[in-house]
């Protein structure tokens, strides 16, 4: 239930590291509104949207050790209403965040039985977005294609030498106190397996028998124009084979073996917002709302601390040293990193007056791009030949630099949108 493959990727870049485990402890371990099982659920239904087999596992496994009951594994359709009406926003702020709208909001928080409080809500927000994200870092590093397909995969993390990885972080006490807690926990899980062994095992026999729906083959046509296609050709009518009560060679419980049973409407998936309809939302504009005078203000008061951790991450990222990697695009580090920012934002319809997107084509190669895109919209696309296909000029702890940039920058992306929907909800 650790994130090991996650965190060595991003132990190139330890004081990042070192913001991120705050942010991702804070969310899922740390007093908040949300119920613990409640929040690795919400964060198994976000994994899901982009198949990210890796994060669901994860989740899988912490939601079981927070007391959450295994039926919910079978499927939304087995989950209280309250958690199951957030699946709406989940599609469209992990595809089309620009779609969401106050209405969404009210929606959930109207009076009834299964109504969402404001604080809970942002919680929920807040996790979903930084669920999608790291769904795409997972890709864009390889993540998934290590730990998912039970083997080493063609985008296997570098080693950091003979350090271990703690050793690699050295100077980073959060990270150690925190490695240290997960340590003692892996320990502490061994005795726990039989047990979630057996909770497992309880949906296997009642879904024995029963044809699995296979997810199709997933489209790997490359190209920076494509569209997203879905990942499902065709709904999940049986949403009783959720889990495989396996355990891999080092006693970790394996499952989700039917990632659709998470979601609904699998064919939803990115579009180019430059070719959305007329009537549809229009551009936002950075000058309007942006996340240092409105975001972070709005979800700090409603969910505690939580907007000091993510402006720290934001600040994080954009604080990495960059010299080299912007010296191969004959460019300032700075204007670098911005040009890829904002050509992220720009993909989700986000543009800033002061900036001059045609530096966007002159910094960024098509082949970065195409990559660039492919990651933050459609991740699950991601395939090794991409990887090495568009990266060659990249140290790998270079590319693990754009991949934090792809991640925060969609995570900031999709928390605009939600949290300007929001407000225009309360006022």
């Amino acid at each position: 239930g650790r994130l090991e493959a996650v965190t060595q990727q991003m132990g190139y870049h330890p004081q990042y590291l070192d913001s991120f485990l705050k942010t991702q402890h804070y969310l899922m371990h740390m007093d908040g509104p949300l119920p613990f099982d409640c929040r690795h659920y919400i964060a198994i239904m976000a994994a899901a949207r982009h198949q990210c087999r890796y994060l669901v596992n994860l989740h899988v496994l912490q939601f079981l050790r927070a007391g959450g009951d295994p039926q919910w594994l079978r499927g939304l359709e087995f989950i209280p209403p309250k958690l199951r009406n957030l699946n709406e926003i989940n599609k469209i702020l992990a595809h089309r965040p620009w779609l969401i709208t106050k209405e969404h909001i009210e929606k959930l928080l109207k009076i009834s039985e299964w109504s969402w409080s404001l604080a809970e809500l942002v919680h929920a927000v807040v996790l979903l977005a930084h669920c999608h994200a790291l769904a795409s870092f997972v890709f864009g590093c390889g993540c998934e294609q290590d730990e998912g397909l039970g083997g080493r995969g063609s985008l296997k993390p570098l080693s950091l030498g003979t350090q271990c990885f703690c050793e690699a972080t050295a100077g980073n006490s959060y990270s150690q106190e925190l490695l240290r807690i997960n340590r003692k926990r892996s320990l502490d899980s061994c005795m726990e397996l039989d047990s979630l062994r057996e909770r497992m095992q309880c949906i296997h026999v009642e879904t024995e028998g029963r044809d699995e729906m296979r997810l199709p083959q997933q489209d790997r046509e490359e190209g920076e124009g494509q569209k997203a296609e879905g990942v499902a050709d065709e709904q999940c009518s049986d949403l009783s084979a959720g889990l495989s009560p396996l355990a891999d060679t080092d006693g970790e419980v394996t499952g989700a073996t039917n990632l659709a049973c998470y979601m609904q409407d699998p064919d939803f998936g990115y579009q180019d917002f430059a070719r959305r309809d007329e009537d549809q939302t229009q551009v936002f504009r950075v000058q309007d709302y942006s996340w240092e005078d409105h975001g972070f203000s709005l979800v700090n008061r409603l969910y505690s601390d939580i907007g000091h951790l993510l402006d720290e991450k934001f600040r994080m990222v954009d604080g990495l040293q960059s010299s080299a990697m912007a010296k191969r695009q004959g460019c300032e580090p700075s204007v670098f990193k911005r040009g890829i920012w904002n050509y992220i934002h720009c993909m989700f319809g986000i543009r800033y007056d002061d900036y001059d997107y045609a530096e966007v084509n002159q910094l960024l190669e098509r082949m970065l791009k195409v990559y660039i895109k492919t990651v933050t919209c459609y991740p699950e696309k991601t395939n090794s030949e991409m990887f090495d296909r568009f990266w060659k000029q990249f140290k790998h702890s270079e590319k693990v630099h754009v991949n934090l940039l792809i991640l925060e920058a969609r995570m900031q992306a999709e928390l605009l949108y939600a949290l300007q929907a929001i407000t225009q909800y309360m006022i």
